[in-house]
């Protein structure tokens, strides 16, 4: 059985001090649950400061973006080779870096490939826009991007797949429990077609749009849905730590 995740996604929030303070405030809060397992994605500059309050806890620690270079004349980019060391996770194609900064579907493609060659745990982000979700393209639009991101890359279960549609993102306005089943279904049918029905019944595909406590159990209740990236939520610890434990009593570890 697959194992909930629940990843707090912070984005451009927070200061060094401010990051340490909801870190501190997170970790007072919860109750030890090993049903779960939590991921906080806190700015770069928070890294190495999260990553010393995490320790000795089971709480994972990600990056919201990284270059598909080692190392290089790339100003004001990360390595992953700067994050393999501090981090367990790193998310790529997010929707944000598709649209504000223009990523395409062949650069998640590189980065994906990069972060697994540095031992980087990825979590691919795919969604349709509104215009699309409207005009009946949620299947065209997610099939080419999965396609497109798992290009070249060689089965693996370390893999995780977020379902964020980019209407539903800092909206206010979350897809339907079931409108997020269906889609997370077909994304595993698709790495199905791809890596074959093992893998594709072994990695986690969570749900991210607008999550909060107050519809987390919607999505949860779902048997496709893994969990979920979570972003505003995540920066108020009573919430995300609710949210935690909302899917704990739903999800329990087998």
């Amino acid at each position: 059985m697959r194992k909930a995740l629940i990843a707090g996604n912070w984005k451009m929030n927070t200061t060094l001090d401010e990051a340490k303070n909801l870190v501190r405030e997170i970790l007072n809060k919860l109750n030890g649950t090993d049903d779960v397992e939590i991921l906080l994605c806190p700015p770069f500059i928070s890294l190495p400061s999260v990553k010393e309050l995490l320790r000795g806890t089971s709480v994972k620690l990600g990056a919201q973006n990284m270059y598909f270079v080692d190392k290089g004349a790339y100003t004001g980019e990360i390595s992953p080779l700067m994050l393999s060391d501090l981090c367990d996770f790193v998310i790529i194609g997010h929707s944000e870096r598709r649209q504000y900064f223009f990523e395409t579907d062949e650069v998640v493609n590189k980065k994906l490939k990069k972060a697994l060659e540095c031992g980087l745990k990825p979590i691919l982000c795919v969604g349709e826009n509104l215009k699309d979700n409207e005009a009946g393209k949620t299947k065209q639009v997610i099939t080419g991007q999965v396609t497109a991101g798992l290009a070249g890359i060689k089965p693996t279960k370390e893999l995780v797949i977020a379902y964020e549609p980019i209407w539903a993102i800092g909206t206010g306005k979350a897809a339907s429990g079931r409108q997020a089943s269906a889609t997370i279904g077909l994304i595993r049918s698709i790495v199905s077609g791809l890596w074959g029905r093992e893998t594709a019944e072994a990695i986690r595909v969570l749900y991210g749009g607008s999550v909060t406590g107050s519809n987390i159990t919607e999505f949860i209740a779902e048997t496709e849905i893994d969990g979920a990236l979570v972003g505003g939520a995540s920066l108020k610890a009573s919430e995300f730590v609710n949210i935690i434990n909302q899917t704990a009593n739903l999800k329990p570890a087998r």
